[in-house]
């Protein structure tokens, strides 16, 4: 198994709009193509508070490679995103850590 931690930092003013997408828009593609969600975060103290950080997870880097191809190139989810952002932006910056768990670790 792998893991995907990824980390939204929202435009000023714009994480309820990202969380708002995440929970009416993005959960809902995400289960069309497979992907797994582990779980959502904000930081509570720590980190800015201006972040999303969630964590999915893949049998391999291929299957994470087919089901994000599939996710990015929705032309439905695609258009509903677009929607999203007729003010602008949501995310200032993303950033994606591909992470395999050690030996002894619980999650496997």
């Amino acid at each position: 198994m792998l893991y995907e931690l990824r980390t939204y930092s929202a435009m000023p003013g714009r994480l309820p709009d990202l969380h708002k997408r995440f929970s009416e828009i993005t959960l809902g593609y995400f289960k069309k193509h497979g992907i797994q969600v582990v779980g959502f975060w904000t930081n509570e103290i720590g980190g800015p508070n201006d972040q999303l950080l969630y964590i999915l997870a893949y049998e391999s880097l291929a299957d994470r490679e087919k089901k994000w191809g599939a996710f990015l190139t929705d032309q439905e989810r695609l258009a509903q995103f677009a929607e999203t952002e007729k003010n602008g932006p949501l995310v200032r910056r993303l950033t994606a850590h591909i992470l395999r768990p050690t030996a002894y670790s619980p999650m496997q």
